[in-house]
């Protein structure tokens, strides 16, 4: 029995001496029996692949592929529109809060404020620069449009404005059009429009 354990007890020591213990610092590399898939054959971005009628080893994913975590593309906040209809949303889908808005008027001075000016009125600095065909916001066509047009226009663009759809993310677009809204009530609103114990705040 002493002779069985001893053996077992070398067996143990010669295992722990080549392996080494798990999370161990060396700078010697490990012995891999097994590599858990940790390096397996792949094929590196762009490369040559004759497998594949077109030679080539970059795949273009599967028509209506979604990634995992990524939004429902159909979901009206990513849209602007009533799923499954063309029709705009009248409301801004987003809680409007301070914090909203604060973000929003952060887009805003960045992405919109050189052409459309930080008040909104058309006059940003490309205006010194020859570009004359800018929106007013305060124009009434515009306080008319749902907001889902507005955040469609943001993204896609419309007449000589380019979309900015890759540079505003969705969140940040509902932002926008809650700032804006702000912006031209502002402009627009009227003293009846303010709470009864706030008006003494304004001047007639």
């Amino acid at each position: 029995m002493r002779v069985v354990l001893t053996c077992l007890g070398l067996a143990v020591l010669t295992i722990l001496s080549v392996l080494g213990f798990r999370g161990t610092v060396s700078r010697r590399p490990p012995i891999e029996l097994f590599s858990d898939m940790v390096r397996q054959p792949r094929l590196r971005p762009q490369d040559q692949f004759a497998y594949f009628p077109d030679g080539r080893a970059s795949r273009v994913p599967v028509e209506g592929a979604v990634a995992r975590g990524a939004p429902d593309p159909n979901d009206p906040v990513i849209t602007g529109r009533y799923r499954g209809t063309t029709n705009y949303l009248e409301v801004n889908p987003v809680p409007v809060t301070r914090e909203l808005l604060e973000r929003g008027r952060n887009r805003f001075e960045i992405n919109c404020a050189p052409c459309h000016g930080l008040q909104g009125d058309g006059k940003g600095i490309s205006t010194r620069l020859g570009l004359t065909a800018i929106a007013q916001l305060h124009d009434p066509r515009i306080v008319r449009m749902c907001d889902g047009e507005i955040f469609n226009t943001i993204g896609r663009g419309r007449g000589l404005m380019q979309g900015y759809a890759r540079a505003i993310a969705p969140g940040d677009r509902w932002a926008v059009v809650a700032f804006l809204r702000a912006l031209q009530l502002s402009h627009l609103g009227l003293l009846e429009d303010v709470p009864q114990e706030l008006r003494s705040e304004f001047s007639e």
